[in-house]
């Protein structure tokens, strides 16, 4: 079980976060995960966010970081300062 284990931050893998608009077992994965991590007080991330409408829902979710085009295009790790 996770509670056993110490972390930071859990990524909720992007294959959950594409289809929660169209998939209602992946928006009921993407609460419950969510909702876990919080109760044992672990940051969320999710990955795939890949336009406004997904930001907005992972925002009203509680979902603390997201990653993905709709948030920054990748960048080589020589121009980030």
């Amino acid at each position: 079980m996770l509670s056993g284990i110490k972390v930071d931050f859990l990524k909720i893998d992007g294959s959950i976060i594409l289809d929660i608009f169209r998939d209602p077992l992946d928006m009921a994965r993407l609460k419950s995960v969510n909702r876990v991590a919080k109760t044992i007080g672990i940051k969320t991330i999710a990955e795939l966010v890949e336009d406004q409408a997904t930001i907005a829902l992972l925002r009203k979710l509680g979902v603390d970081y997201g990653q993905g085009f709709g948030i920054s295009q990748p960048s080589p790790l020589a121009e980030i300062a």
